[in-house]
């Protein structure tokens, strides 16, 4: 090979190289934001589904502790047991 072809060659593959890292890294800045905002955007309605059921379990709990009132007391008599002989 000559020394213009390794020169030629060179200046192609530093053109090329110019030429396409600005899409290159674009594309890869996008996935990245793209990634970012998935975990975000999962963060957001995992946040949101847990603030709208906490208050409503805090309901159902205290609704059910209301609803568990005894209206008046039962006496029990203990059992007759029998000794063993």
């Amino acid at each position: 090979m000559k020394k213009q072809d390794k020169a030629m060659t060179a200046v192609a593959v530093a053109a090329c190289g110019v030429c396409c890292a600005a899409p290159i890294l674009g594309f890869l800045s996008a996935i990245g934001l793209g990634t970012a905002f998935g975990v975000l955007r999962f963060g957001l309605v995992g946040l949101l589904l847990a603030a709208l059921a906490i208050p409503l379990l805090v309901r159902r709990r205290r609704q059910r502790r209301a609803s568990c009132v005894a209206t008046e007391s039962v006496s029990v008599e203990m059992p007759k047991v029998r000794a063993l002989s």
